[in-house]
């Protein structure tokens, strides 16, 4: 047998485990908004994205918005993102340079980024615009057979790729992986961090896991045109069956009702890690659970160096967890916040309506509870909330389902996320205005992009309409 000289004690790994995600939500009152919304990038003359104009334009960026300083320099000297320090607003391009992101540092309301979010845009939607580019809100670029799919050339975005990439080296295993390893460079996302206390921790996530499927019918805008246009949503399926989902933990919905802290760190200890840092390198390696990882004597893994892969072999360290990572839609952050994920980019004058739906909920968790347990529209029917996400992000939805008391039930959690909203007192509710109409007209933009293209209005049009501020 072989004999084991890990010096890293099973408490040891807990107690790093719990310093990391749970430490910070205690005595956590802050109450803060972090958005990020990513948008596609697209060459309006149906050619790849002309990294070249990219760079240019990030250069005048950094010229007009002088509080912007370069964070990160790719391996040809190109700026992948610019932070303002005083207010913590980065601007980078996301897995590649066909996706662009607004990162906006933590504010008490909403108007605050909506302001400084409308200003940014307007000025690379202009610029790009000169340059016969554009950006739109849709969460597949629809441009995407056009573009080149090559990570941005740093350690981060490599050492990503060459994981996704890796899927066929798990062809023993009993499960299906799509063939767009690419993803993360044309699939766009709206996200919301907020800020959780440890007494509301469990309930918030449970309770919330199950506003999943909600959310599915109001915000999905992710379809795969000319491939799998049944889905509404893709960004699921893309997560689901690509390495991140070879452990299901690390990906999706939770799928058992947490009881306690003890039941959520049992959750977290079943993770998979798959990369650390060395010397200020990436190390990729076998996606593995978390306690197994830290059992091992070494590790065999790969770094990238400047596009030169070569093999490396690591004595584990506790200061890898800082490199756990899940994608859950519910993502549990070192920052004692959670980070809503599951939704696509939105159509661009509604670009705030997944961050409002879920910031007026936040406080409502007992009520949004009651109704959850109170329903029969699409609860207690067999489905757990996993389930009913998966049916729900198709275009048909499943016969079970009465639509009419299906939108009354949205209505009713609508209603409640706008009186979280009002009871906050900034007058954010205006920004639930385009889901009342979603709801009234029983619609989402991936059903209304497709009734479009049906009626014989251009994916042009399309991208026009959605791309507007205004």
């Amino acid at each position: 047998m072989k004999q084991n000289f890990s010096t890293i004690t099973e408490d040891k790994i807990k107690k790093g485990l719990y310093q990391r995600f749970i430490e910070s939500t205690k005595n956590n009152e802050n109450n803060y908004i972090g958005i990020e919304i990513e948008i596609p990038i697209l060459n309006l003359e149906k050619k790849p994205v002309d990294f070249q104009v990219v760079h240019k334009i990030t250069e005048e960026f950094k010229k007009q918005y002088t509080n912007f300083k370069p964070q990160t320099i790719d391996h040809n000297n190109h700026i992948c993102s610019l932070i303002n320090k005083k207010n913590n607003d980065i601007i980078s391009y996301d897995c590649s340079y066909n996706n662009l992101e607004f990162s906006f540092g933590r504010e008490t309301n909403l108007f605050n980024i909506y302001e400084r979010f409308c200003d940014y845009y307007s000025f690379f939607k202009e610029l790009f615009e000169k340059h016969n580019h554009t950006l739109t809100g849709l969460g597949i670029n629809p441009y995407r057979i056009y573009n080149k799919h090559i990570p941005i050339p740093n350690e981060r975005y490599q050492m990503l790729y060459h994981h996704l990439c890796s899927y066929s080296r798990y062809s023993k295993l009993p499960k299906y992986f799509h063939d767009h390893p690419e993803y993360g460079m044309f699939s766009s996302a709206s996200q919301i961090q907020l800020d959780v206390n440890y007494d509301n921790l469990i309930k918030t996530i449970n309770i919330f896991s199950k506003l999943e499927p909600i959310k599915a019918i109001l915000f999905s805008n992710s379809v795969l045109l000319g491939e799998n246009e049944d889905l509404l949503c893709c960004r699921d399926m893309f997560w689901q069956d690509s390495t991140h989902g070879i452990n299901p933990h690390n990906i999706g919905m939770y799928e058992t009702q947490l009881k306690d802290i003890d039941d959520l760190m049992a959750y977290i200890e079943s993770l998979n890690i798959y990369c650390t840092m060395r010397n200020g390198l990436y190390v990729n390696f076998p996606t593995i659970n978390i306690m197994d990882y830290f059992r091992k004597d070494s590790v065999e893994g790969e770094y990238c160096d400047k596009g030169v892969y070569d093999k490396i072999t690591i004595t584990p360290k506790i200061s890898d967890i800082e490199y756990l990572r899940s994608f859950k839609f519910l993502d549990l952050t070192y920052r004692g916040t959670i980070e809503y994920r599951s939704s696509c980019t939105q159509p661009i004058k509604d670009v705030l309506c997944v961050g409002a739906f879920q910031l007026g909920l936040k406080n409502k968790l007992y009520e949004l509870e009651e109704i959850f347990e109170n329903d029969e529209v699409i609860y207690h029917r067999g489905y757990n909330a996993s389930e009913l996400r998966k049916l729900f992000v198709k275009r048909q939805l499943p016969n079970f389902v009465d639509e009419d008391k299906l939108y009354t039930l949205i209505k009713q959690i609508l209603d409640l996320s706008k009186e979280g909203l009002i009871e906050r007192g900034y007058g954010e509710e205006v920004f639930l205005e385009s889901l009342y109409e979603r709801v009234k007209n029983r619609t989402n933009p991936a059903k209304d992009m497709l009734k479009k293209l049906g009626q014989d209005k251009s994916i042009e049009d399309i991208i026009d309409d959605y791309g507007r501020l205004k």
